[in-house]
């Protein structure tokens, strides 16, 4: 058996060909990359209208970098959901899931196939955004370990959401209905969650910082800036805490709601027969 053959099968090929082949995935990457490049063209010519200078001043490029992230992790959000909601859905409603579960694939590979095809385009898409971090490197401040650091932040990210899409699309039989909940869903964990966060230090005037800082570790721009930014980390936790950080809580969580998700998408892929009552 070949190498190909050894890791990529059947559903995986085809939702290959399906995600790569068309025209609506190079016309995607190109309006993504319009984006982001718009976003970091206007940043630094916003920031030359502020200082007043004729050039880009080479201390803003780390704030560029951070702008630059936290853009692209808002837009990973928006897009990962989207790719996924649908996988296991939208089989059902083309009414070919039946087909799909007669074959020998077992529930794990269709499943893992199906959500690695939709990262697969949407890791593409976020590789395909080195250049434009370039011009941080050009002017200094940003390590390529934070750069790395950043875009595993993104994997564990998109990971998780779509995860979450996969899980939703299997257990809900339309697809605009899975669609809503994966992004209710991340709305409640991610922004819901961090207004919690605040509503709890406004009302214990700062004394719950641990209790907030449990729930805005949810959130990854926070964790993300708290790899940075070590102050962020230290204002939620003090005392016999010091040391933790907010990305410490965030992976592990993330780590863990994507292995569920994926465990549960997979015991409920193939309908279970009822036991029968005497």
């Amino acid at each position: 058996m070949s190498l190909r053959h050894k890791w990529i099968n059947p559903v995986l090929e085809k939702e290959f060909r399906l995600r790569m082949r068309t025209v609506r995935s190079p016309i995607a990457l190109l309006a993504y990359l319009f984006v982001i490049g718009l976003l970091a063209l206007g940043y630094i010519y916003l920031e030359m209208q502020n200082s007043g200078r004729a050039g880009f001043n080479p201390e803003a490029s780390r704030m560029l970098f951070y702008f630059l992230s936290g853009a692209q992790l808002v837009l990973v959000c928006f897009m990962a959901p989207g790719l996924t909601a649908g996988v296991v859905s939208g089989e059902r409603e083309k009414q070919t899931l039946n087909m799909l579960l007669t074959t020998q694939q077992s529930s794990a590979a269709i499943i893992l196939s199906k959500l690695a095809a939709s990262l697969s385009f949407m890791l593409l898409v976020v590789i395909a955004t080195l250049p434009v971090y370039s011009i941080v490197f050009l002017y200094g401040g940003i390590s390529p370990g934070q750069l790395v650091a950043v875009f595993a932040f993104y994997v564990l990210t998109m990971a998780a959401l779509g995860s979450l899409g996969v899980l939703f699309s299997t257990l809900l039989k339309k697809t605009v209905v899975s669609l809503i909940v994966t992004y209710g869903t991340g709305l409640f964990l991610y922004v819901f969650l961090g207004l919690v966060a605040v509503f709890i230090l406004g009302v214990t005037n700062n004394s719950g910082r641990e209790a907030a800082g449990f729930l805005v570790a949810l959130n990854p721009l926070a964790a993300m800036i708290s790899l940075f930014e070590p102050s962020i980390s230290h204002e939620f936790f003090r005392g016999g805490m010091e040391g933790l950080k907010l990305w410490h809580l965030f992976v592990p969580f993330h780590v863990l709601l994507s292995a569920i998700a994926v465990l549960l998408a997979i015991r409920f892929l193939r309908p279970r027969a009822r036991k029968r009552t005497v």
